[in-house]
């Protein structure tokens, strides 16, 4: 998809606001939203100016002018804002060079895929991430003078079997690490995962599995493996997507490493495969068909974007 059909799709579906999407350092989703009217095929070209000063470990307040550069192939509509909404994902951009801004996550994705070109070690890189989660229904916290504390709770909490509960304690709740995986009512979370995945497949992500995890109120649903830079912004969706669909069943929903202790902690495994095509291989060198490199990383820890 370029600008024009950016344009030409605000037109048809009656589009009210193009959200300008991009990545902080710590892995957040950022964004500023502009009149669809006052967005035109130059917004693509020269950008939209923002302020990034605001953004922490970026630029100071007297060189805070930065340039958002447009995707157009990333354009979707948001299924949560009231207003129809097309979101864009955008590159940060240096103005006093024109080049991509060395600290945009998204940007050193995109030299990273360069760089592995240029050396040799593939022509092509695929990702595929899989996402753990936990749901809560009650997180609670406080840090004061006088002390700390915090409080988690889920109605599949197994410290909730004695609990009294309106309208009664059903008891049908996984037992510690005991949630791989029953079927409802034990799994109160199904239909909460399937509406997930529909609501991703919404957004452009090609999911293809879903289930209930290890410990109580942890989940994981699974999407198609893409590059480098197609699946960063699929993991961003993904965790957007998450986030609302849950917050819309009145839950909080948490991406954090380990936010329950004595049970299992939410991994984030990634398989990883290079190749060179045919038409470019030395004797002996990998195709796509036989990966040059293969690599599969699982890690519980906060190198992940946190919530």
């Amino acid at each position: 998809m370029d600008a024009k059909a950016v344009l030409a799709m605000i037109k048809e579906k009656d589009v009210k606001f193009v959200d300008f999407r991009f990545t902080d350092p710590r892995g957040k989703w950022q964004h500023t939203a502009r009149m669809a009217s006052a967005t035109e095929e130059d917004s693509f070209t020269d950008g939209v100016m923002f302020d990034g000063s605001s953004i922490s470990g970026w630029k100071a307040i007297n060189e805070s002018d930065m340039i958002l550069m447009p995707d157009p192939s990333t354009a979707v509509l948001d299924p949560f804002t009231a207003q129809t909404t097309l979101i864009v994902t955008c590159d940060v951009v240096e103005p006093s060079t024109g080049q991509l801004y060395a600290r945009c996550p998204r940007s050193t994705a995109k030299r990273a895929e360069a760089y592995m070109k240029s050396a040799g070690i593939g022509d092509t890189a695929v990702f595929g991430p899989e996402l753990e989660f936990f749901v809560f229904d009650d997180v609670r916290f406080k840090v004061e003078m006088s002390g700390s504390s915090f409080s988690i709770s889920s109605n599949e909490s197994p410290w909730n079997s004695n609990a009294e509960i309106e309208g009664g304690n059903l008891a049908h709740r996984p037992a510690v690490k005991g949630g791989y995986f029953p079927v409802q009512p034990v799994d109160t979370h199904n239909d909460l995962r399937a509406e997930m995945m529909s609501v991703c497949t919404d957004m452009g992500l090609t999911m293809e599995i879903h289930h209930h995890e290890v410990a109580p109120a942890q989940n994981e649903l699974g999407f198609r493996f893409d590059t480098l830079v197609k699946t960063a912004d699929n993991v961003q969706k993904y965790k957007y997507t998450l986030h609302n669909v849950a917050h819309s069943y009145g839950k909080t929903l948490t991406f954090m490493p380990k936010p329950l202790m004595a049970t299992t902690a939410r991994a984030c495994t990634a398989t990883s495969r290079s190749g060179r095509t045919a038409s470019r291989c030395s004797p002996g060198r990998a195709t796509p068909t036989s990966p040059r490199r293969r690599s599969t990383t699982s890690a519980a820890s906060s190198s992940t974007p946190r919530r």
